[in-house]
């Protein structure tokens, strides 16, 4: 056989019948399934310096597409492959491929950070029952603890202003425990014809590794801690003469062991339960339906820092709603977010009782 070999449109030839000279790769030399392969050879040999070693220098290709016979040379279309030593630099766009390199290592370290153990949430809600759920709740804390509790305890002939400093922490015990339910019972009616919930809604879980986020969230404390004071400094205290000392600072000062016991309740226990179940548990699965997992721990920490109506708040709670978000999404456990909420606030009343 001379310097070129040819096969002619007709029978395929067996690979077999091919010297060790002419093989091609798979990676060489693809086509779609649908097409007929029919190769037409033309191998140029090369001496390699010294060693007398012989390779494919040019390989061209014919490719029999039977979907398309408009084609000249009665179907056939010509393809060509470069040199191996040419196949192994291919053409790149340095600026480009860089631009490309870096989204996609931002993208994988978020996906670390952020890794969400199991199938992501299947949302069958739309927008419309996100905010719905959202306002009414809000809407029944402010209607419960301002006018229904407080209609209650006038029916019966007393107000929070005559209690003692136990009695005042019971009174806001009470009305903390009504307001959740309140809010537990709107969500659980918006969400009923929706019922039953896919798998992943709404977990609670004792076991697995969640303990360790946990954790983890607790050492960014300090940062919490940071921008609470930069926000201070940022949105100053409005001087208002009709502002007094709070009714839990009443108890911490008169240092009433029962009192304060059961304003820890409510900010250690109640509190991390009901903003949970509704910001973690229910607004930031659903906002994945539009939006990445990562967007949605934005926007749901955004919310819940909002919900609290305190402008020199805004800062540590956006950064401490991220930071529970992630603790969520990874763990897939509520549990684990009410846990680190409930050390937060902890934290905070010991802080405050100094």
């Amino acid at each position: 056989m001379s310097g070129a070999g040819r096969c002619l449109a007709g029978r395929p030839l067996n690979p077999r019948i091919l010297p060790p000279l002419f093989r091609l790769s798979r990676k060489a030399c693809s086509f779609p399934v649908k097409a007929r392969i029919f190769p037409l050879l033309h191998a140029i040999s090369l001496r390699e310096d010294s060693k007398k070693k012989w390779r494919v220098g040019l390989v061209s290709c014919f490719r029999n597409d039977e979907e398309k016979t408009s084609l000249s040379d009665n179907g056939f279309e010509f393809l060509e492959i470069r040199s191996d030593g040419e196949l192994d630099k291919p053409k790149l766009d340095p600026l480009g491929n860089q631009g490309k390199h870096w989204i996609f290592v931002i993208q994988k370290v978020i996906n670390k950070i952020f890794l969400l153990h199991g199938e992501p949430w299947t949302v069958l809600w739309k927008a419309e029952t996100i905010v719905q759920v959202m306002l009414l709740w809000i809407a029944s804390f402010w209607f419960v603890g301002s006018w229904i509790v407080p209609f209650l305890a006038h029916a019966a002939g007393f107000s929070k202003e005559s209690l003692t400093h136990r009695g005042q922490a019971l009174y806001s015990l009470l009305t903390d425990i009504a307001e959740g339910l309140a809010g537990i019972a709107i969500l659980h009616g918006c969400l009923a014809r929706f019922r039953p919930l896919p798998p992943g809604w709404f977990c609670f879980n004792l076991g697995g590794s969640w303990h360790l986020d946990v954790c983890l969230g607790c050492l960014l404390f300090p940062i919490v801690n940071f921008l609470s004071q930069i926000n201070i400094n940022l949105v100053p205290v409005l001087t208002s003469p009709a502002v007094g000392v709070s009714n839990v600072e009443q108890s911490i000062i008169a240092r009433d062991p029962v009192a304060m016991a059961l304003y820890a309740v409510v900010v250690s226990i109640c509190a991390p339960v009901w903003e949970e179940i509704v910001f973690r548990g229910f607004l930031l699965p659903s906002l994945t339906r539009y939006m990445p997992l990562w967007c949605a721990i934005i926007v749901s920490a955004i919310a819940f820092a909002l919900a609290h109506f305190n402008a020199q708040r805004l800062l540590p709670l956006v950064f401490l709603g991220m930071v529970m978000g992630a603790v969520f999404a990874r763990s897939r456990n509520l549990l684990a977010s009410m846990l680190l909420h409930s050390l937060w606030n902890g934290f905070v009343f010991l802080d405050l009782m100094k």
